[in-house]
Formats: C-alpha cells, structure tokens, sequence
C-alpha cells in the first residue's frame, strides 16, 4: 500500500515550518479529514501487520535518519524494508500521528516525545504493540516495539525452581525482584511471565504501573490493575505511593528511571509488599552499583542497608544471537542470601561473583556460565559467548575448559 499527503498538505505548511509547527498544522489536518487519517492509520497497520509475520522486534520510521525508508529489526539486525518505498517527511508525519489521541498529540508536542500503546484485532486477536513517537533533526520519528502474543512460562525462560519460588508470592511474601537489561533485551517479557505464575498461582492483588501499558494480565486469581504513566497516574514514583492505599500484595513498577523511583520502590519494599522492577543494568553487581551510585554520597550507607534488607533475587538478562540467526536468551541469577547481604552492606559487592559462581544449588548463575552452557549446547559460538560476556577474562577460563 502506498499513499501520499504531500500533494494535500504541502501548500498549508508554510516553507519556513518544521517540527512541532509543521506537526500541528499535520494534526488539524487530520482531525478535520477523518477518512484521510484512517488512511494514514491503515498503513501504519499494513507495516505492523508485516512487522509480525517476520517476527521482527521493531519497526521505525520518519525523521532524516530512517531516509523515507520503513526499517524493521528482525532476529536482531535491523535493516530498511525496500517492500514499503519511500515517504516524505509529511506522510511520515501523518501516518505517526494518526495513531495519536488529540491529548497526546498536545503531550508529544509540549515534552518533544512521548511512548503510548497501539492495539488492533487481527481473526478476532488483539495485537499490541509499545510506540514511542519524538523529534530527530526537528522532525518526527517514531519506533514501535511488538509485544508478545502469548506469555513465556518460568520454565520456558530457564528459570530453575529455587528462584521461581523466590519470585513467588505463594512462597516469600516481601521483597523486592529486580529484573535487568539493556534496552531491547526481553526484560518485559520476563517480567509478563513472572506477574503470570503469580496471577495463576495466588490469591492476591497486583497492581503495576506501566510506562506504557504492554501486555495486558486479566484477572485470574490474582485481582490485577494497570496504571499508565500519563494517563491513569502521574509517574511511577506517584503510582508507587499510591498504590499503597490500594491494599495490595504485589506491586510492579515498569522502570527504575531516577533516585526518587528507586528511593520509593525500597520503600514500599521494605514496608512489607513484594516488588517487581526493571532497570537498566547489564549484571546483577552492575545492579547494585548503579542502584547505590544513584543517590549522594551521606546517603549511600543507608541505601545499602535498605538494599541489603530488602532484595530477594536479581535476573540480568541478554539476548544473544544463535548460530541459525535466531535470538536466544542469556541470564544471571543472583540470590541474596546473608552472605550475599554482608556484601553489600560492608561494600564487598565484588564478592558476590565468586557466590554466584558457586551458588547452584541455590539456582544462582554467572552471565558467564550460562553462555559456557549455550556454547557447549551448540546454541551459541564460541564469538558470541565472548563478546556477550561481561567478565571476558572469566570467559576466556571457561572455553578454555571446554
């Protein structure tokens, strides 16, 4: 499919507007031509619709550096889709904006970027997506992320027993679950099938506070409530405290993004709740380092403690590829045990690899080990399991073994 506004719109954008200017007046457009925006929506759904039948990730599109191209990241290597041709800059605008509500039309607008939800049926099916829409070179881009069909169970993603329990409310009641990666590396996926077990398993009321909403957990045994970050509440931090007045068991904050997130998710933690978070780290000694080094330095001593007293288990994840040029997954597991909480009170973080190594029967893994695994599986090479590595000495030692 393949459609064009330039010829309608290029006169009423005077030459000197770009940007935010130019998008207003793309909007108005819009609101006043409906059948022209379902055409704009239409084939943004074509490009998703495509998108999911490769079983691409992501799709982006507009803005100088996308060059009028659709480009898509499919087993992790994203490429332009020379299938769609090319677009303008104002049809590229148009098709972004079209999935936009006139409310966040204004936010994108006023913030230069803003991440929303896109849904549509296809057989009778929902399919989501994650779209975060910004200015590139003072033009609109946007990136829509694809959000699984079905959830990933525990078990399906690795995870041995000693740890699901863990995550579990059915067997520990409080504590806080941190679940790391860098962009792009499963950790919602992760987080869906952890919020799952618990909504299969347990009697009990989780409500999570999403930036924006992905997949969405019906009510099973488990009561569960979305909020939306700009929509329902007015941060995470804000649906965090809030929360607490909604007698809940378990609370899920979408991200860790600042100290007053972080602050507040120890907090809740630590007053007896069970708390599941993500955050931006690559392992979990990455973790606590990031989470201490967040806050100055008179109070970085009780942030230990608290971390100390509160963290139950920490899932860094990577997805690596294999050698049919597919993607797989790659963990660490840390534990915390007293040992562990000695460490990271004393400031003796660096000591926790050497548990984590020795820590099997606790269902403790290094990012290391668990590459050696896939390695030796056949799943990986022996490149990959180096470059994804986090310690390369250590990796170095464990092929060499092998």
């Amino acid at each position: 499919m393949k459609l064009s506004f330039s010829r309608a719109l290029s006169m009423d954008i005077p030459v000197n507007y770009q940007g935010v200017e130019s998008c207003e007046i793309i909007s108005q457009w819009l609101t006043h031509h409906q059948e022209r925006e379902a055409e704009a929506r239409d084939e943004l759904q074509s490009a998703l619709v495509r998108a999911r039948e490769l079983e691409a990730s992501d799709v982006d599109l507009g803005a100088p550096g996308c060059a009028g191209k659709i480009w898509m990241r499919i087993f992790g290597r994203k490429r332009p889709m020379e299938e769609f041709g090319t677009y303008s800059y104002i049809d590229t605008n148009a098709i972004i904006l079209s999935w936009l509500t006139l409310n966040q039309r204004q936010r994108l607008f006023m913030q230069k970027s803003i991440d929303f939800p896109l849904a549509f049926e296809i057989d009778g099916k929902e399919v989501r997506f994650r779209g975060t829409a910004f200015f590139d070179r003072n033009s609109l881009g946007a990136n829509f992320r694809r959000i699984n069909d079905t959830l990933f169970t525990i078990g399906e993603l690795g995870i041995p027993d000693t740890i699901a329990n863990r995550m579990n409310l059915r067997y520990e009641k409080t504590g806080l679950i941190l679940v790391t990666g860098i962009t792009g590396s499963g950790k919602s996926t992760t987080l869906n099938a952890i919020l799952d077990m618990n909504n299969r398993e347990n009697e009990a009321h989780i409500v999570s506070i999403d930036s924006p909403i992905e997949y969405v957990h019906k009510s099973k045994k488990c009561l569960v409530r979305h909020r939306e970050v700009g929509v329902d509440v007015l941060s995470f931090e804000h649906g965090a405290i809030e929360a607490l007045r909604q007698d809940p068991d378990i609370i899920v904050v979408g991200e860790m993004r600042d100290p007053q997130t972080i602050a507040t998710v120890l907090e809740i933690t630590d007053s007896g709740h069970k708390a599941f978070t993500t955050l931006h780290t690559s392992s979990a000694l990455d973790s606590i380092h990031r989470i201490v080094a967040e806050f100055p330095p008179d109070s970085q001593e009780r942030v230990r403690n608290r971390l100390a007293d509160v963290l139950r288990v920490c899932m860094s994840q990577k997805l690596v590829p294999t050698v049919d040029g597919k993607l797989t997954l790659a963990k660490e597991l840390l534990s915390v045990d007293s040992s562990v909480q000695a460490a990271i009170r004393n400031k003796n973080i660096g000591e926790i690899y050497q548990m984590m190594i020795e820590g099997k029967k606790m269902g403790m893994i290094t990012m290391e080990q668990d590459l050696k695994n896939l390695f030796q599986r056949g799943i990986i090479n022996q490149y990959t399991a180096m470059n994804y590595s986090n310690n390369k000495r250590r990796m170095q030692q464990l092929l060499s073994v092998h």
